[in-house]
């Protein structure tokens, strides 16, 4: 059984960038390296201290296309009849947010997520479109998006399914894998048994980086540089 992350190694982790994240995902052969491209900080943290980075397990919600015939590639709808999913939002979570593919409606927008920031939601990764960009904004949620909208998410969506794994153009997502938001650089996902190996890894990784860059600075080549202390 996979331990939960620890606060001590979410804030280790804390010290480095995503960019360094990736690189020891690529080592640890994750796919995607965990990154979610296409990606835009729409609604930057509004607390200073933590406006760089910001770490917290997933929590998903999946949505579909309203009314699909069929929804046989989908898992089972597991939202509560009655219950609107926002309502379930797990605390001190990032939540991710996945919508088909081709949709021009937000699934995002002021009321969810002030409802989110009320639930202790520490963000919102949106794989699809957001709206009401104020509200968001007042919300002080940092939220990432891939795109903007004016429609309401029911013009064409529905949420599916709650805490179930996603698959992000290739990136998985699973409910309690650490999401790695960085303001300056992007948004990568560390899969939970993953984050003591690359906690291992990283000193070294960011060392062998620190020492290229010394001797480029003092005249040698890159090739040279690489040759000599990444191996």
């Amino acid at each position: 059984m996979t331990s939960k992350p620890s606060l001590e190694q979410i804030q280790a982790l804390k010290n480095y960038t995503a960019c360094d994240i990736s690189d020891g995902l690529l080592k640890l052969k994750v796919p995607n390296c965990g990154f979610l491209p296409d990606l835009t900080l729409i609604t930057p943290s509004t607390t200073p201290s933590d406006s760089q980075i910001i770490i917290a397990p997933a929590s998903t919600v999946l949505f579909a296309p309203k009314n699909a015939p069929d929804l046989s590639s989908y898992p089972p709808k597991n939202v509560p009849a009655g219950k609107h999913y926002v309502d379930l939002t797990e605390p001190e979570t990032i939540v991710v947010l996945s919508q088909p593919k081709g949709q021009i409606c937000a699934v995002l927008g002021g009321i969810m997520a002030l409802r989110m920031q009320m639930r202790s939601a520490q963000g919102v990764v949106v794989h699809g479109r957001v709206r009401d960009i104020a509200e968001l904004r007042e919300s002080g949620l940092p939220i990432w998006a891939r795109g903007t909208s004016i429609t309401g998410t029911g013009a064409e969506a529905a949420p599916h399914a709650l805490q179930v794994p996603l698959d992000l153009d290739g990136t998985l997502v699973r409910p309690g894998d650490l999401v790695f938001c960085d303001a300056a650089n992007g948004v990568v996902v560390i899969p939970q048994d993953k984050v003591s190996e690359l906690l291992s890894m990283l000193p070294g990784l960011v060392e062998a980086d620190d020492r290229v860059k010394e001797d480029v600075r003092k005249g040698m080549t890159v090739q040279e540089a690489f040759k000599k202390h990444r191996g």
